[in-house]
């Protein structure tokens, strides 16, 4: 029985790790789009957001249902919540790509500003980059490297501002400059989100690993990364 139920969990295990390969794969997609200021590409980033829903619900099923019949204890029940709330996190990081790939479409035509483009892509690189970070952690119960992952968000919180400041100068100076600039900020604040949910995806690997749940805090104000635990199981 117990055999049957560390398979399960293996099993909803696999299907996050894919959940989180195809949001990797759709922030790419939807980077190129921008880059590209291609409509289509947006497009199907938009469409291939019901493959990350798809698995969202049946990973949510499959936990709920193993919650409902195997009523699991001390680590595995650490297991099962820690893939439930990662399992959320997905979903909406793949919500978030599909926000930004309708910012693409609406600003396709309108004049844009190269070096703010190129700003926005080294974001989307980081945040990709800090997805893989995440769920490496969550994959191998490193907890060193979840407690990094405030470190790694640092830089795309920095080119957030920056983009902002910057797409505010360039909304300025026309109607057509104002909506473009409104767009990125946009696409910036979705990047920046996305960073947010990688680094929550690592308090939940924090969480699995030491049974203590402890918000992560910015690693340049707390030495260890780490605010102080809220509850313990």
């Amino acid at each position: 029985m117990r055999k049957a139920f560390h398979e399960d969990l293996s099993e909803v295990e696999s299907i996050i790790v894919m959940m989180a390969g195809q949001v990797v794969e759709q922030l790419e997609k939807v980077m190129r789009a921008l880059d590209a200021a291609d409509e289509d590409l947006a497009s199907e980033v938009i469409a291939a957001d019901d493959g990350i829903d798809r698995n969202y619900l049946e990973v949510r099923n499959r936990v709920l249902l193993l919650l409902a019949t195997q009523a699991p204890v001390a680590v595995d029940l650490r297991h099962v919540s820690a893939m439930l709330h990662i399992n959320i996190h997905l979903e909406r990081m793949g919500d978030l790509c599909t926000t930004i790939a309708k910012a693409i479409k609406l600003s396709s035509e309108l004049p844009r500003n190269d070096a703010v483009c190129q700003e926005l892509l080294e974001m989307g690189a980081q945040a990709a980059r800090l997805t893989e970070s995440s769920i490496k952690a969550f994959t191998q119960r490193d907890l060193d490297l979840a407690r990094s992952l405030p470190r790694l968000d640092d830089p795309i919180d920095r080119l957030n501002r920056g983009i902002i400041r910057a797409a505010i100068a360039e909304g300025a100076d026309s109607e057509t400059g104002f909506e473009w600039a409104a767009r990125m900020v946009l696409v910036s604040r979705q990047l920046e989100r996305l960073g947010d949910h990688a680094v929550d995806i690592g308090e939940e690997v924090a969480f699995l690993v030491t049974g203590e749940f402890a918000e992560f805090t910015d690693a340049s104000h707390k030495k260890d990364g780490l605010a102080q635990p809220s509850s313990s199981s």
